[in-house]
């Protein structure tokens, strides 16, 4: 009986196990998605009062030497971490209705082989993105020579260690929808249909 009443709660256990795991990793996902939103804006508002002071100098005759490597280097970084918060929040472009429609064998091995390729590419942007740190090391901006072109261009290993990880931590929601079936861009449409028609509706009253 006891042996019974053991293997009745070992699943219960396990379950319990996994529940704490997908909590932690969706509680870990919130605060790198907090991180990444405060940074990325952070770069976008640098970038706005650059390119703005950049234009009232020369409004007034005035330049900033340093503008067009700054803002071209503000810029990158801005898009290299913005596409990890893209990859946090799943809303890379990709084909989610096929995957979404095919039988759930041909789903499952669709999204697992899809999550090697990109994984194990970013692996290699962040392998040689680091390596190529080491030769950069020895040069600088050209306007800026106290800034190494090495601080500039880490964004790339960088960013790619955070797109693993963004990859990583969205996955078990990825998983969950792509087993429900769900497709992630009639449920974005969706949901933007109807924040259009409650925004709608409150203009209106």
């Amino acid at each position: 009986m006891a042996s019974h009443v053991g293997a009745a709660q070992a699943p219960s256990a396990t379950t319990d196990t996994e529940g704490d795991v997908m909590k932690a990793m969706d509680q870990l996902r919130r605060i790198l998605e907090r991180l990444l939103e405060t940074f990325t804006v952070g770069l976008l508002l640098a970038l706005t009062v650059i390119v703005l002071g950049a234009v009232a100098m020369r409004t007034f005759g005035g330049s900033l030497p340093w503008y067009d490597e700054v803002a071209s280097i503000n810029l990158a970084w801005l898009s290299f971490y913005g596409a990890c918060l893209a990859t946090l929040k799943r809303a890379h472009m990709g084909f989610p209705g096929i995957v979404a429609k095919s039988p759930p064998a041909i789903r499952s091995a669709l999204f697992l082989f899809s999550e090697v390729i990109v994984i194990g590419f970013f692996s290699v942007v962040a392998w040689y993105g680091y390596r190529v740190l080491e030769v950069l090391a020895w040069d600088s901006l050209v306007a800026l020579p106290s800034i190494g072109l090495d601080v500039t261009q880490s964004v790339i290993p960088i960013s790619a260690v955070l797109f693993i990880l963004c990859e990583l931590f969205s996955m078990p929601m990825a998983w969950r929808k792509m087993r429900a079936g769900v497709d992630s861009e009639e449920e974005a449409i969706e949901e933007a249909i109807r924040t259009a028609e409650a925004d709608l509706k409150e203009h209106r009253s």
